[in-house]
């Protein structure tokens, strides 16, 4: 499905009955690739809602990103659907994306894992975003990224350019505790515990902010530590929180 959205061309896709699920990807990554995650199948009894967020994929870019308008675009594309409450997993960028719509609306929302998410930049974290290029792109990676995002070349260009700009954003992730304290979404928060843009002690500062919530650090973990082995825990963990009625 294509939706007009504020200003861009929205794909997305949808399989299967039941409850609304919304899945979010991770940055210059698109909504197939939960099919790494979900392997042998989406979670089981859900209406399964996966986009390519603005910029990305099939998805068309409006000339601008900040995670506040990402999350503008969901609730648009909730409202088409006429889903009014859903349940959620972001990875990444789509982790900070859903920060962003749980504090916006936390009725909206009624669970969401969250993977590799953060509350603010680290300086670390600005210091990978400054390296974002496609400057050093080799063939490989050129060929790479045409065969995820759809519009060619200068679609690419950017996206990378303004995921890069993000290393100079103050007030786009700067979720306080007490804005934290505004979620009511029974949030389980994953992260891995060698992440190396967001330290493991972001993890904490989410969990302790907000209230109905669960903490699952991965042993060993990089950033987005969902992948390859760890997929099918995730998916079984993921599945088993987002049916239950309880956080902590």
């Amino acid at each position: 499905m294509i939706l007009e959205v504020n200003g861009f061309r929205m794909y997305v896709d949808q399989r299967g009955d039941g409850e609304p699920l919304l899945l979010l990807h991770g940055g210059t990554g698109i909504g197939a690739d939960w099919q790494h995650v979900f392997a042998h199948g989406d979670p089981a009894g859900c209406r399964v809602i996966v986009p390519d967020m603005r910029g990305h994929g099939r998805s068309t870019n409006p000339g601008a990103f900040t995670f506040r308008d990402a999350a503008g675009d969901l609730f648009a594309l909730l409202d088409h659907l006429r889903i009014q409450r859903v349940k959620a997993i972001g990875l990444s960028l789509g982790a900070k994306t859903l920060l962003h719509m749980a504090t916006q609306h936390p009725s909206r929302i009624d669970a969401m894992v969250l993977v590799s998410a953060t509350p603010y930049f680290p300086a670390q974290a600005r210091a990978a975003m400054a390296q974002l290029s496609v400057d050093a792109f080799s063939e490989a990676d050129w060929a790479a990224q045409r065969q995820r995002h759809a519009h060619g070349d200068e679609q690419i260009r950017m996206l990378f350019q303004q995921l890069r700009n993000l290393k100079d954003s103050d007030d786009d992730m700067a979720f306080t505790p007490a804005l934290l304290a505004t979620i009511t979404a029974r949030t389980l928060i994953v992260h891995g515990d060698r992440d190396p843009l967001y330290p493991v002690e972001l993890a904490l500062e989410l969990y302790r902010s907000i209230s109905h919530s669960a903490l699952w650090v991965v042993p060993n973990g990089g950033h987005g530590p969902i992948f390859g082995p760890q997929a099918a825990p995730f998916a079984a963990a993921a599945q088993a929180f987002l049916a239950s009625t309880t956080s902590r």
